[in-house]
C-alpha cells in the first residue's frame, strides 16, 4: 500500500532454536524419551566429576588389594618371571600378564604404589572413561529411558567404592571390555577382538562374554573367517605372557587361568544361604557349570539365532548361505554380549563384592530388553534397587543372597520371553549374494 510501512517478514528459525523450543515443550518428558539420552547422560557425566572428587576427599580409602598388586608387580620388576614365585599380602598372583604390565605402569606413576591419592584420581579417570563408553552404547541403542542413568552412575555407592576407594583391577578389565563392545557396534571386529583379548589379559572374568562373541563372529563371518580373529586373540595372550611362559609355562597357565580356583565362603555375595560344605562341594560346582552351559546353548539356539535359520548354515560364509544373512544390528550385538555375561553371573560359583562391576552397567539394558510388557518401569527400578541393596549388604545374609538370585531369575526369564528376531527372509531368484564388506 502506497505510503504504508513495509513490514519485515519473519525469518526462518535456526535449527538450534527449533531444538531448544522442542526441548522446552517436552521438558516433562526429557527423562522418559530415549532421544534425550545424550543430553541427560552428558549432564550426569559432568556431575560425576564432582562426585568422584568428593568421594576421594571425603570418604576414607580402604586398603584391600592395592598393596598386594604393587608387591606382585614389584617382583616382576625385580626380575622374577616364575608366576609361582610372585605373590602379595593377600596371596599369589592369579591374573594374566596384561594385569602385570598395566599395574607396573601404575606402580611407577604412583611412586612405587605409595601415592594412593594419585592412584585414586587415575581410577576416577578410568571410571569417567568407562561411563563415556557405556553411555555411548546406550545412546546408540536407545533402549533405556534417560532417568535410569541416574541409577547407573550417581546412585551406586558400591561402584564408586570399587573404582576410587579400593583400586581393584576389575574396573580396568571392564573399561577395556566396553571399549571393545563399542568397536563391535561400529563394525571394527578385528580391532575389537584385539581389545577384547587385552581385557581378558587383565582379568579372566571377561571370558564370560566369550560365548556371545563367538556366536556373533560366526554369524557375521562364518567359521573359516572367524578363525583368524580367534587366532589374533590367542596371539595377543601368548605375546603378553611370553616372558612368563618361557620361564615356567605350566606355572603361568595354572595361576593366570585357574578355572578351578576355590573361593572363600565368608566373602560370597550370592550363596550365603547355602551351608558352607555345599558351597565348597565340587559336585555343586559341576552342576552350576552344566546349568551355565545348557542355558547358553538354549539362548544360542532359541533366542540369538533367527527362526528357521540352521546353525550349520551359520558356519558357512555369509555369501555362501542359502538364506541371505543380514548383519547384526548394534542392539543385537549388545544384547547377545550382555546376555552371555549375565548368564555367567547367574551361575557363578561365587560372587565377591568387587565382581559387581562385571555386570552393573549392563543391568538396565537387560531389564529394558526383556519381553514381559507387564514389567512396568517401577518394577524394573525396584529390581535395580534390590540388586544394589544385595551388593551393599555387608556381610551378605541369607535374605540378601536369596533376593539377588530372585532378581537374576526375573531378568533371565524376561530375556527368554523377549520377542524373537525376525525370521530370515526366504531366498528368491533375484537374490544375489552381495560381496561381504564385514571387517
Amino acid at each position: 500500500m502506497a505510503g504504508g510501512v513495509r513490514r519485515k517478514s519473519p525469518g526462518t528459525p535456526s535449527p538450534l532454536w527449533g531444538k531448544l523450543h522442542s526441548l522446552w515443550q517436552d521438558k516433562h518428558l526429557v527423562l522418559f524419551k530415549t532421544e534425550y539420552t545424550l543430553l541427560v547422560v552428558s549432564i550426569l557425566w559432568f556431575l560425576e566429576i564432582g562426585i568422584n572428587v568428593w568421594v576421594i576427599h571425603k570418604v576414607a580409602y580402604t586398603e584391600i588389594d592395592w598393596k598386594a598388586y604393587m608387591d606382585e608387580v614389584e617382583g616382576v620388576i625385580n626380575g622374577t618371571y616364575d608366576y609361582t614365585q610372585l605373590k602379595g599380602d593377600t596371596g599369589p598372583l592369579v591374573y594374566p600378564a596384561g594385569f602385570v604390565y598395566i599395574f607396573t605402569a601404575l606402580y611407577y606413576i604412583t611412586s612405587h604404589g605409595v601415592n594412593i591419592r594419585l592412584g585414586q584420581y587415575l581410577f576416577a579417570v578410568f571410571y569417567l572413561i568407562t561411563l563415556l563408553l557405556v553411555f555411548r552404547i546406550y545412546h546408540r541403542t536407545k533402549k533405556v529411558p534417560p532417568y535410569v542413568f541416574f541409577f547407573v552412575c550417581c546412585a551406586s555407592y558400591r561402584i564408586h567404592s570399587i573404582f576410587v576407594l579400593r583400586l581393584f583391577n576389575d574396573p580396568v578389565a571392564m573399561m577395556l571390555l566396553f571399549a571393545a563392545v563399542n568397536l563391535f557396534m561400529d563394525g571394527y571386529w578385528t580391532l575389537g577382538c584385539g581389545l577384547y583379548s587385552l581385557a581378558v589379559s587383565v582379568k579372566m572374568n571377561v571370558l564370560l562374554f566369550a560365548p556371545g562373541l563367538l556366536f556373533l563372529l560366526v554369524s557375521e563371518f562364518g567359521l573359516i573367517r572367524t578363525i583368524p580373529k580367534l587366532s589374533l586373540c590367542a596371539v595377543i595372550q601368548v605375546a603378553l605372557g611370553l616372558p612368563f611362559l618361557l620361564e615356567n609355562p605350566i606355572g603361568y597357565l595354572s595361576r593366570a587361568f585357574d578355572l578351578g580356583r576355590q573361593f572363600m565362603f565368608k566373602w560370597t555375595v550370592n550363596w550365603r544361604f547355602l551351608p558352607e560344605w555345599l558351597f565348597l562341594n565340587r559336585y555343586f560346582h559341576l552342576l552350576l557349570l552344566a546349568a551355565h552351559l545348557l542355558t547358553l546353548l538354549l539362548f544360542a539356539l532359541r533366542r540369538w539365532k533367527r527362526p528357521g535359520e540352521s546353525i550349520f548354515e551359520l558356519l558357512k560364509e555369509p555369501s555362501k548361505r542359502k538364506i541371505p544373512a543380514p548383519k547384526n544390528t548394534a542392539d543385537q550385538i549388545v544384547l547377545i554380549l550382555f546376555t552371555s555375561n549375565f548368564i555367567g553371573m547367574c551361575f557363578s560359583r561365587s560372587l565377591h563384592y568387587q565382581f559387581y562391576v562385571w555386570y552393573f552397567h549392563t543391568l538396565p539394558y537387560l531389564l529394558w530388553s526383556g519381553g514381559v510388557k507387564k514389567l512396568a518401569h517401577l518394577l524394573r527400578v525396584l529390581i535395580l534397587g534390590l540388586i544394589e541393596l544385595s551388593w551393599n549388604t555387608y556381610p551378605s545374609t541369607n535374605g540378601s543372597s536369596a533376593a539377588l538370585h530372585v532378581c537374576h531369575l526375573i531378568i533371565l526369564l524376561c530375556l527368554w520371553l523377549a520377542p524373537a528376531l525376525p525370521s530370515a527372509p526366504a531366498e528368491t531368484q533375484e537374490d544375489k549374494p552381495a560381496k561381504d564388506k564385514r571387517q
